[in-house]
This record gives C-alpha cells, structure tokens and sequence, in this order.
C-alpha cells in the first residue's frame, strides 16, 4: 500500500496470487490462512518504506497527486495558495541542474535518506548533461523545467521571447529523458521574476507554475552552516511548505545531510508530488487546504457582512412625488403601496385636503394705503453757523487745558496766607504788643514771598474776599 492509500503494484501482485491460492483451499483452513499471508504482506510493505541501511534516514512519507490545471500558481511567496500540505510537512525542490559533481551529490543524499524532490532543470543543462537528467527520473525524482537559459529579465522581456525559453526548456528536457512522458507540467520562472504574461501562457499549456514558501539563499556567497541555519529557521517560522535549493551549489549539498536529520529530529515529513494523469487521479483537497495556514474551526474569525443582491422582477419605477402626493390631515405623512400620483386615502373617514394644512406664503393686499410725499435734500442740510458750534479753536483748547492748573496754584496760595496769619495771632498773643508789630512785619513779608512765588498780585492773596486787618493783642485781651 502506497502512502496515498492505495496499493502498489508489486504488493498488489502478490495479493492477488495469494488470493488465488486461498480460493484453492478449504473454509476451514483458507481463511486462517489467507489472513496471515495478507498481514505478511502488509507488514513487508510497511518494512520497504524504511531507508535499507540509514536507520536514521528521514524517508519519504507521502505522495501527493496535483492536478496544475485546478492549481495552476503555488507558492505563498508570490500567490496566495500553495500546495495542500499537513501541519509539519515539506517538500524539497532543487533549481538550474543538472551539474555532475555537485548534482550527484545531491543525488546520493536523497538516496541515503530515501528522500523524493522535484527538481527544476535549465535546458541548456539537460543538452550538456543528458545522463545526469536520466538519473533524476532513474531515481523516481519529478523533473520540471526552468526556461533554456535561465534568463533573469522574465519580468519584462517580450511575450515572445520569453514563449521561446518555455518551449525551448521543456524541448530540451524532454530530448534528454529516455520517455518523454515523464516530465512534468511543472514550471519555476527564473529568478521568481514573474509576469503577467508568463503566468497566463503557461496556464493555457496545462503548466503549473511553481513559487516557493521559504528559502534558503543557497545561491549567496554564504557557507553551508549558514545554509542549514536559515532553512530551519525558516522552516519553523512557516510550519510547513515548498523549500527551494539549488541542486549545482556545493554549499547546498554540504548543509542537506544536516537539513534531513534536523528535520527528522524536530518531526517534520518530506512529501512527494506528481503531477495527475487520467490513471492516476489527484489526491483528494478541501480549498482551504490549499492555504498555508487555513483557519481553524475552533477559533473565531471575524468576518465583515455580505451585503445580498437582491433580483426583482418586473421592477417598474416610480413616478416622481409632488406636493399633493404628501397631504394628510393635522400635517402627519402616509405610507402607500400604490403609486404616488395615484394614492388617495381616507382617514377616520375624512376626506384628505387637497392643500396641505401647515402655513403657506401668501401676498398681503394693502387697502386704502396713504403715500407718504418723498423728503427733500434741503432737510438734511446743517448751517454754516451751525457747523461752528460743534467746533472749538485752538486758543480755547489751550485755556481750557490751563484752567485745572491756574485753579491748584491759586488754592495752594490762599492755603499758605491762612496758614501765616493765624501764626501771626497766636504769636501776638503769647509775646505781647512788641512781638505782634516784629511777627506781624515777618508774616507778611512771608506772605508777599508766597505770592510772588505763584505769580499771584498782593491785592489777590485772597481772590474775591475782603483783606483782613492785623489782630492786635490789646483788642484780644478786651474781648
């Protein structure tokens, strides 16, 4: 039994004569018998899928049949699906051979660890290296193709020419193989320098076109160590997926031993993939399969609403409202099915208005209205003399500023006199008759100064009062 589920021919071989041999015996020993030749098989089909010899080989697991037609672009690197491969499963593919030295390296590695690949081939190589491409398809490898002169401007060259390396690849791997049936419509552009163009061409000739899901920059001037670090790296950052290496680089056939073993240490599968044939149909996928993480049923995935298309038929349209269409009574609105310019309803057994019943502009009538006799421009006019009023003159401005100042100086003077004489009559009466005439003389000196200080005529010490005679102390005491 193959990996897939189904029986290999050898197994089914001897199935069949141990059948028959069976049908040759008695019930009562057929039966035991038969039983114990099939799980005898079983169990020595089981046995040939381990690697003769490396005991620690990681083998192949399964194969997987793809149909490229359904499928035709794989490889998360560039398209969103990939090949429909379980939690922890990987399939190696190797480019640009076959070159002797380092390709049958690669060779005897994958046979050690009874490994299948698909392999990738130049045209041009396949015609310097017929044998080593018949040694891919000895070895049960699948053969794809890679253009005839793996040219890297796949992306922008004429539809033509890049139809030329297609044909010419395929042309020349096929001559190199001993059965030409045994390529298959697998195709990897150059560079993964896809285009548009390519992608459809190759599609309408049943080819599949293969991208990647990891690397491993095998084709940089980097050692094998740092080959092996970033494809498991990868490896386990992805979970799963195609891996692309390069068959002619002996850095790539350096790191594989150590790629192999780590891959079966950490529990990963290599998986086989052979294009479909009407004898051999493909393996049997979901969609979602073809995801390289599809979405798990027991987490929650949120999903924005679709919005349904509704189809009506025999739409008609409406005829465009107007305003009558809308009347109701109180000014409340109705619903109708019929069309608008036809809808008529009775509510509470009143019939609708025709008008509505909310206010309405209307033109206001004026009756017995006087006219009023338009004013004439002299009513507006000012006088001459009249200007002259609102006016003041610049010797008025600077009185008016002078007033304030005049005033304060002339209180600050009668302040200071009052201030004197009354020293004058206090003195008088505590010295007597001879003080009074000496103080009297002093005090009014004192008030002359005061007022010839402020600018202010001795006859004005006292504006718009009576001068005040001298007190004499003889007067003071009779009192």
């Amino acid at each position: 039994m193959t990996n897939d589920g189904s029986l290999d021919g050898s197994f089914g071989c001897r199935a069949r004569r141990s059948s028959a041999l069976c049908l040759g015996l008695p019930l009562w020993l057929g039966l035991p018998l038969c039983l114990g030749l099939l799980l005898g098989l079983a169990a020595q089909s089981a046995s040939a899928a381990d690697c003769p010899g490396h005991p620690d080989a990681i083998g192949t697991s399964r194969t997987l049949v793809v149909d490229p037609r359904e499928h035709p672009r794989i490889g998360t690197m560039q398209y969103p699906e990939t090949l429909p491969l379980r939690d922890h499963e990987v399939v190696l593919t190797f480019d640009d051979g076959p070159l002797p030295r380092n390709s049958n390296q690669v060779l005897q590695v994958l046979a050690d660890n009874c490994v299948k690949a698909t392999f990738f081939t130049i045209g041009q190589q396949a015609l310097a290296n017929t044998e080593g491409v018949r040694k891919l398809a000895a070895a049960g490898h699948t053969i794809g193709t890679h253009t005839q002169d793996h040219p890297l401007t796949m992306d922008r060259m004429p539809i033509e020419k890049a139809r030329q390396e297609i044909d010419g690849g395929i042309a020349s791997v096929s001559a190199a193989l001993s059965d030409p049936t045994m390529l298959a419509p697998f195709f990897r552009i150059p560079g993964l320098l896809r285009a548009e163009g390519v992608e459809e061409y190759l599609a309408s000739r049943g080819i599949q076109v293969w991208s990647a899901d990891f690397l491993a920059d095998d084709w940089h001037h980097i050692s094998s160590s740092r080959v092996f670090d970033l494809a498991i790296k990868r490896l386990e950052e992805t979970g799963k997926g195609i891996l692309l290496l390069h068959d002619i680089q002996a850095r790539t056939a350096a790191a594989l031993p150590r790629i192999l073993h780590e891959m079966k240490v950490r529990g990963y599968h290599i998986v086989h993939v052979v294009p479909a044939t009407p004898e051999r149909p493909a393996t049997p996928t979901d969609p979602v399969q073809w995801r390289l993480h599809p979405p798990s049923e027991n987490v929650p995935i949120a999903h924005w609403p679709k919005i349904p298309s509704f189809a009506f038929a025999e739409a008609q349209a409406f005829a465009a409202p107007v305003l009558p269409n809308f009347d109701a009574p109180d000014g409340e609105l109705f619903l109708s099915a019929q069309r608008f310019d036809r809808a008529r309803r009775v509510v509470q057994n009143v019939p609708l208005p025709r008008e509505p019943p909310w206010p309405r502009l209307t033109e206001l009538s004026v009756q017995n209205a006087a006219t009023l006799p338009v004013p004439e421009e002299r009513l507006f006019e000012l006088p001459s003399d009249a200007r002259a009023a609102f006016e003041s003159s610049p010797s008025r401005r600077a009185e008016i500023a002078t007033e304030p100042q005049a005033e304060g100086q002339s209180k600050q003077a009668s302040t200071e006199s009052g201030h004197s004489e009354r020293a004058v009559a206090a003195a008088a009466a505590k010295h007597g008759r001879g003080a009074r005439t000496r103080l009297t003389r002093g005090a009014r000196h004192a008030i002359r100064v005061a007022h010839a200080s402020h600018g202010a005529p001795k006859h004005q010490a006292h504006a718009g009062k009576p001068p005040r005679r001298p007190v004499h102390v003889a007067s003071l005491k009779k009192r």
